[in-house]
């Protein structure tokens, strides 16, 4: 199994995961390089998503020669995955290749450069638009966003998600691409109940709360508005 534990986040370690990653942190990687490099990592991380945390269950398969024992991945269709808007619309779009049934929400939220960060190491966030199917007890959800740097944004993501809409699912799952320690730590410890999981941990946050080395920032990256 390519998930290993790191104590404040599981690090997805599939070598075409890092492979992926490493062309997109590239500043020769253009636009669409760029965006179809966020799909196919979305897809990567979605397939080990099933192979480390989802169980399977034997079923009976009629083949046509005789009839056999198989297996098939439970949970399939219990599965809601939240777009944390924009960035992660390229990355969600790999997502639903491996969960092809799988209900999607939309949060539209972002931090105030403005503002800068407090004295905490957070942003103020700004959530602008909220769309989310209904989040069952049976459910599986995957809330995705390529960058996790101070956390400020996955907190506020987040206290939409379980707390405001009431929602308590089986699972919950954190995934970014790329996530600075004092993140993890912040979301780590405001939601302990979800799994955190990334392709990399980067080194530090710096003085604008950027993740270095990072990737830049994905949405102008993967959107040209930059």
């Amino acid at each position: 199994m390519a998930i290993e534990d790191r104590d404040d986040a599981y690090l997805i370690t599939h070598a075409l995961a890092k492979d992926t990653l490493s062309r997109l942190r590239d500043v020769d990687t253009e636009q669409v390089a760029f965006r179809k490099g966020l799909v196919k990592l979305g897809r990567i991380c979605g397939y080990e998503i099933i192979d480390g945390a989802m169980e399977t269950e034997y079923v009976s398969v009629e083949t046509p020669l005789t009839e056999t024992t198989g297996e098939r991945v439970r949970g399939l269709d219990n599965v809601v995955i939240i777009n944390v808007l924009r960035a992660a619309t390229p990355f969600v779009e790999g997502l639903l290749k491996a969960f092809p049934r799988a209900k999607q929400g939309v949060i539209s939220a972002g931090r105030d450069e403005e503002a800068g960060m407090d004295d905490d190491g957070q942003f103020p966030i700004t959530i602008d638009y909220v769309k989310l199917p209904e989040i069952t007890e049976d459910d599986t959800v995957i809330v995705a966003d390529p960058m996790l740097a101070t956390g400020s944004t996955m907190c506020a993501v987040l206290d939409h998600v379980l707390d405001d809409a009431g929602a308590d699912p089986a699972d919950v799952f954190v995934l970014s691409a790329v996530s600075a320690p004092d993140g993890l730590l912040r979301v780590g410890e405001a939601f302990p109940d979800a799994d955190l999981l990334t392709v990399a941990i980067d080194d530090h946050l710096d003085d604008d709360g950027y993740i270095v080395p990072g990737l830049g920032d994905a949405g102008d990256r993967a959107f040209r508005t930059t």
